[in-house]
C-alpha cells in the first residue's frame, strides 16, 4: 500500500538519527499546527470535508505517541 506524502515526512523525522527526541517532537508539533491551520482555513472556505487532513493529523498524533509525547485531542475548529 503506498504511503502519503505526510507519512513519508513523518518517517523521515522519526528515522533521522541526527535529531534528538525533543526536536522530533517539536517538528511533529509544527506539522500538527500547520495541518490544523490548513484544516481551519478549509472549513471556512467550504473546502472538501474528505481532504485527507484528518488522516494526516491521525498519523502525526500516532508518531507523537510513539515518541512518548502528550497528544491533546482537538478538532480543526478549536483554537
Amino acid at each position: 500500500m503506498p504511503i502519503t506524502a505526510m507519512e513519508q515526512v513523518i518517517r523521515d523525522i522519526l528515522h533521522d538519527s541526527h535529531l534528538r527526541r525533543s526536536r522530533k517532537i517539536d517538528r511533529l508539533r509544527e506539522l500538527q499546527s500547520e495541518t490544523r491551520g490548513i484544516q481551519r482555513a478549509g472549513s471556512a472556505s467550504m473546502m472538501s470535508i474528505d481532504d485527507g487532513l484528518q488522516d494526516d493529523l491521525r498519523v502525526i498524533e500516532k508518531a507523537l505517541r510513539q515518541l512518548g509525547a502528550d497528544v491533546e485531542e482537538k478538532g480543526a475548529a478549536r483554537l
